[in-house]
């Protein structure tokens, strides 16, 4: 394959206009006017390194696809037309499915009382986008015994109204209550899950990816057979790293069943060597962890801080102990206290290991400004789910005044992480948010929702933490591909010789036009070692 190109971007620099052959799955050569003889060309507008996401979930996005998917749809009419629509189509048992938006809802918070209006007969169970929640109907409820006398769990929150009976929204560990009941999906239903997000991921660009949870979390269960037979069958066509799912239940004695598992489960390109730490929840419902209490709507103190999942003890043994046994450790954080306990037992793992392992943290909602230099200092990669650093609804109404104006400043601090030296890799977190790179892209660059409207009077979003469009870029390729250690095992992530030919062609140069337009830009065909896998 001869790629010849307007524009190119090797993975770290935008390069101008090139040529790329491609020879038996890997790059061959890079230049101006090479020989094409012998060669199938192809046209193209601008080539790339393929993306990487270095946080997604495809099983639970393939799977939304596949039943009730409210992800495309964005207030509460639509979503009880789209139930209603699939509970007169599907006759099964439950309706099952999810995706919506807490916006949507006052308070973030949908009732049951309006799923009853569309079905009532059966049980319903929806996550909603960041599956931190989950919306049911008063069947489930019944089913569940959930009532005015049912106790919180210990990692989670129902929903009550003013006399304390249950509303409809179930947060965190809360939604294991209903979920625990529901219908498994079957093998077969797992393979199609997995094969569909594979391809909705291809049609984005995307040539690979970290599972952010491979294990039983939230209603769905662990994919790790569901990725090992597809490896072995030669279905699995992008190189896929696993994050095992740390059972925040149990301590450091678990690390000896994540070692036999990561034996178990590793095939040809499924590598399960991480290990997913859920530090703490999300700002919206009040769980992610926080260093001071959220502010009511009027401003004032409440008594809530937020949850952290693992004790900050036992995260400061479990952390060093997951170094020792050669896993790399990804860990959600989202709060400011998260983000510090999680480097606090960093500080705990061997120097020289720890960079070798390329250890993460994700999301990094709110980082107080003095953690922000520890990421460079303790070689801790900054994971970041550039789409949400905007002004969203999610953002004007159900977080900004609950952080408040100091605190709300310090939201995805990419900037000032790039400055001061931290790695920045880029993921998406579907089905929380689209996977799509090129808006996730725009958002860094802009700090702007590309097509969305900002709020009245600030359409950019604390715009001295947006980053320059090579820096989202390379954190899209090179530097995701990097932290699944692809250029050890095949050179993936950027254009050179002896790289895996795994490629995106977009249908224009997103650094010729004005930042504005960098989310309109589409993908014209995906390449996985030298062979097209969507067009």
């Amino acid at each position: 394959m001869l790629f010849r190109a307007a524009a190119v971007f090797d993975g770290h620099r935008h390069v101008g206009a090139g040529d790329v052959r491609v020879r038996d799955g890997r790059v061959v050569e890079l230049g101006r006017g090479l020989d094409a003889e012998g060669a199938e060309v192809v046209e193209a507008a601008f080539v790339s390194p393929g993306f990487t996401d270095a946080h997604v979930h495809p099983v639970q996005g393939g799977l939304e696809r596949l039943r009730c998917d409210l992800s495309e749809l964005s207030t509460r009419e639509e979503y009880l037309t789209a139930v209603s629509s699939y509970a007169a189509a599907h006759d099964g048992p439950w309706i099952l499915g999810g995706g919506w938006s807490m916006p949507a809802f006052p308070g973030g918070t949908p009732t049951a009382a309006d799923l009853d209006t569309v079905v009532a007969d059966r049980p319903v169970l929806l996550p909603n986008r960041d599956h931190h929640g989950a919306w049911v109907n008063t069947r489930a409820l019944e089913l569940a015994g959930i009532d005015e006398h049912t106790p919180d769990p210990p990692d989670g929150r129902i929903e009550r109204d003013a006399d304390g009976r249950p509303t409809g929204t179930l947060h965190e560990g809360a939604t294991a209550l209903v979920s625990r009941l529901a219908p498994q999906a079957t093998a077969e239903d797992y393979r199609a899950a997995l094969l569909e997000g594979q391809r909705y991921l291809h049609s984005l660009g995307v040539t690979a990816w970290q599972d952010a949870i491979v294990g039983d979390y939230a209603g769905i269960d662990d994919a790790g057979a569901t990725y090992l037979a597809a490896a072995r069958s030669g279905e699995l066509l992008s190189h896929v790293v696993g994050a095992l799912w740390w059972d925040r239940t149990r301590g450091v004695e678990q690390v000896a069943d994540l070692v036999a598992r990561r034996e178990e489960l590793s095939h040809g390109r499924f590598h399960p060597t991480t290990v997913k730490v859920m530090q703490d929840g999300v700002a919206e419902n009040g769980t992610a962890a926080m260093l001071a209490p959220y502010l009511d709507r009027c401003g004032h103190a409440t008594t809530n801080a937020g949850h952290s999942f693992v004790d900050a003890a036992l995260l400061r043994e479990a952390l060093p102990a997951l170094d020792a046994a050669g896993f790399q450790v990804h860990v959600h954080a989202i709060g400011d206290r998260g983000v510090r306990e999680a480097l606090d037992a960093f500080t705990g793992t061997d120097p020289a290991t720890r960079a070798e392992r390329r250890h993460h943290l994700a999301h990094l909602q709110v980082v107080h400004p003095d953690d922000v230099p520890r990421f460079a200092e303790l070689s801790v990669a900054a994971n970041c789910q550039a789409l949400w650093a905007c002004w969203d609804e999610q953002m004007v109404d159900l977080t900004w005044d609950v952080l408040g104006e100091e605190r709300a400043g310090w939201q995805y601090p990419f900037g000032d992480l790039h400055r001061s030296g931290a790695r920045l890799v880029m993921g998406s977190d579907w089905p929380v948010s689209t996977p799509d790179p090129l808006a996730a892209i725009h958002t860094a660059v802009t700090r702007t929702a590309y097509g969305e409207p900002g709020r009245a009077g600030e359409e950019v979003f604390l715009a001295d933490q947006a980053v320059p469009l090579e820096v989202a870029f390379a954190a899209y390729t090179s530097g995701s591909a990097w932290v699944d250690h692809r250029d050890r095992l095949d050179g993936a992530g950027v254009l050179a010789p002896g790289a895996a030919a795994d490629l995106v062609v977009l249908d224009r140069d997103p650094f010729a036009g004005p930042v504005e337009e960098i989310g309109a830009a589409r993908v014209v065909s995906t390449w996985i070692d030298g062979r097209v896998v969507w067009s």
